[in-house]
């Protein structure tokens, strides 16, 4: 299987760069797998197609600020980027620099040192000589993705994260869950069917294109999830509607693995065996990525190109503050 027969064209101005005005203002789109059938709905429609054996869950990961500007000891500028913090001063970071820097080197931001420890891959193991925490909430810069032109501001800080994100670790949102207010979950409970929390840390890894040619040997980035015993038993009972592609994989990494936290690089693509989730809810995809791969695995290739034309052609708002797509399988 080809990567590029997961491509396709998106005028760039369908590419949201700010968030709707109100979190729940989003469209949805509605996706019936086995027929093909697409509805044009809005997202507060959600609550209503929720029904007492459905399970709705939800990725409690929380946004750290993980961009850090700093400089080397000689002036030039670098950009840190925490990719996963490892303890109190250690994290792995992706560093941005003109040259890339010496094992032993010490960067800085503001008056905050960071030592080079050790290069794992593209990334490197550095050492921070103040709790990251506390640089971090200091320094740091939300991690917008790369497609969205403007530097992070205040309404970033706030709409970059979804109202139930708990658990600090990820350097992505979860974004499908950014849909979400308190007023939407209040009504999906009323329905009669629970919302649960699980958590996944989105890494790196979603930023990442997908460099090789063939599907198969793309290889993901491992990504931390844990998910409680108590739930894990709920699901057993429910119809699943994960929220977001990042609930999806941690709870068929589980299934697949029969491990409830720990490390997955599951890779879902057209062929895999869904085992837990049997509807999706998530945002529009870029062209050629793992994560378009996974919807596609999930709702049929053909399915998702319509739906994508379908999309495109009522102006639908794309990506991470874009609109949002129900696929039921």
């Amino acid at each position: 299987m080809l990567v590029s027969e997961f491509d396709y064209e998106l005028p760039t101005e369908l590419i949201a760069q700010h968030p709707a005005a109100e979190r729940s203002a989003s469209r949805l789109l509605r996706l019936h797998a086995r027929t093909g059938a697409l509805e044009d709905l809005r997202f507060t429609d959600l609550p209503r197609l929720v029904e007492p054996g459905d399970a709705v869950v939800l990725n409690d990961t929380r946004v750290i600020k993980a961009r850090l500007a700093g400089r080397k000891a000689s002036g030039g500028k670098i950009e840190l980027f925490v990719e996963r913090v490892l303890g109190t001063h250690d994290a792995t970071a992706l560093i941005r620099a003109s040259h890339a820097p010496a094992l032993g080197a010490e960067l800085y931001v503001d008056d905050i040192a960071v030592r080079v420890h050790a290069r794992e891959g593209e990334m490197y193991r550095v050492r921070f000589s103040a709790p990251i925490d506390t640089v971090l909430e200091r320094f740091g810069a939300v991690p917008l993705p790369p497609y969205i032109r403007h530097a992070a501001q205040a309404e970033d800080a706030e709409r970059y994260q979804t109202v139930y994100a708990a658990t600090p670790g990820a350097v992505a949102a979860p974004t499908a869950g950014l849909h979400f207010d308190e007023r939407t979950l209040t009504e999906i409970e009323a329905r009669g069917a629970p919302v649960l929390r699980i958590t996944l840390h989105v890494g790196f890894g979603t930023f990442q294109p997908v460099r090789v040619h063939e599907v198969e040997a793309h290889r993901m980035h491992s990504e931390r999830y844990a998910i409680s015993q108590i739930v894990w038993n709920t699901l057993a009972e429910k119809r699943v509607l994960a929220v977001g592609t990042t609930t999806l994989r941690a709870l068929e990494a589980a299934a697949a693995g029969g491990a409830l936290a720990g490390e997955t690089d599951l890779f879902i693509y057209p062929g895999f065996e869904f085992k837990m989730v049997k509807r999706l809810l998530t945002n529009f995809h870029l062209p050629k990525s793992t994560l378009l791969m996974l919807v596609s695995a999930f709702a049929g290739v053909d399915n998702i190109r319509r739906a994508y034309a379908h999309a495109i052609a009522e102006r639908y708002r794309f990506f991470s503050y874009g609109d949002a797509m129900l696929i039921e399988a």
